[in-house]
């Protein structure tokens, strides 16, 4: 192997991206189901009863106040996937960093 080349089918099996896999799919799958739930619930609830169109304050009904809490949890959901997505890339890096050093 030539200098910095890494095995990437070795690097597959270690056991160090096993548990980088598993730490993202526990992370990401759980955040993925509420999303959908989530953004789901507002067409259904609208299309299938009345709830949401009776009024939250004034003229501004249910349906509005679940609309603009869909924008506030896709910001959060957002912002909560970039802080961990650094813990995710530092994992990352110390598997390549450990696959070069095994490669030499």
């Amino acid at each position: 192997m030539k200098n910095n080349q890494v095995n990437y089918s070795q690097v597959a099996q270690s056991e160090d991206f096993k548990a980088l896999l598993a730490t993202k799919r526990n992370f990401i799958v759980p955040l993925s189901v509420f999303f959908f739930i989530f953004y789901f619930t507002l067409p259904i609830m609208t299309a299938y009863s009345a709830i949401l169109n009776t009024p939250a304050i004034g003229a501004i009904t249910w349906a509005w106040v679940f609309a603009f809490g869909q924008f506030i949890m896709t910001w959060t959901l957002t912002t909560l996937y970039v802080r961990k997505a650094s813990q995710f890339d530092q994992l990352v890096e110390n598997i390549l960093s450990k696959a070069v050093k095994g490669g030499k």
